[in-house]
């Protein structure tokens, strides 16, 4: 039975109110990496089922859906109360969608594996054991977990070696990230590093990866996020207007 959303929640827009998202008021909310994964997954072949891992409101999936990037759509999400409101989002803007209430840790659902050939995660960015995490919260559930469940349901779900596996992830921790994802047999074909500015260390990391033989990586041109303060940057404002 599907929790009741949150009492407290926000209508938001994205793609210049092209895509309508409801969300709670307070906890964690949608940010800009939500159109960056989206963006960057919807730049290859049109998926017939794409999964996505850690849904929350389902603001990714609603991105790859207002590219035209996929057809159905799976959403997991550990959080009832946030797939509640991912269920409002998809039914206003007409995606169908399956979605299952889950904790990756236990695995993936049994009727997601095999299925996808695109998967796309914006996972939490934090291992549980990376310093003081703050009161127990849906907000600091969504920042603080393992990677490891996320990289593996990814490689459960996934329909063959053409099927695509998509991640953002802080650049620091990239070198982790790329050693998980090797354990489970998930090769990176495709990078590109975020930065918010050209002066500033990458911020995080979109990576592409497939079940293939290693090599043949690209490694694409740097993203900035600003020009200046408050200025974003016109590769990025293209992505927020929605515009391919």
């Amino acid at each position: 039975m599907m929790a009741a959303a949150p009492k407290a929640t926000t209508t938001d827009f994205l793609y210049e109110g092209a895509v309508t998202l409801k969300q709670p008021a307070r906890g964690y909310r949608v940010n800009v990496d939500a159109v960056l994964l989206a963006d960057f997954a919807a730049r290859g072949r049109r998926a017939q089922f794409a999964v996505d891992l850690g849904a929350g409101v389902g603001a990714v999936a609603l991105g790859l859906h207002h590219l035209q990037a996929a057809s159905q759509f799976g959403l997991v999400e550990r959080e009832r109360a946030l797939l509640a409101l991912a269920a409002e989002n998809a039914r206003f803007a007409e995606l169908q969608a399956e979605l299952r209430c889950c904790d990756l840790a236990r695995g993936l659902p049994e009727d997601f594996r095999q299925r996808a050939d695109l998967v796309v995660a914006n996972p939490p960015f934090f291992s549980p054991e990376s310093g003081r995490q703050g009161p127990e919260g849906p907000k600091m559930r969504a920042r603080f977990g393992a990677l490891e469940p996320f990289l593996a349901a990814a490689a459960a779900a996934i329909n063959g070696p053409r099927a695509r596996v998509v991640f953002v992830y802080p650049a620091r921790e990239l070198s982790r990230f790329l050693h998980s994802a090797e354990k489970v047999r998930l090769i990176p074909k495709r990078l590109r590093l975020v930065h918010a500015d050209a002066s500033t260390a990458a911020r995080v990391a979109l990576v592409e990866l497939q079940r293939a033989k290693p090599g043949g990586l690209v490694a694409l041109p740097p993203l900035f996020e600003w020009l200046a303060k408050g200025v974003r940057s016109p590769e990025v404002a293209a992505m927020l207007r929605g515009a391919r």
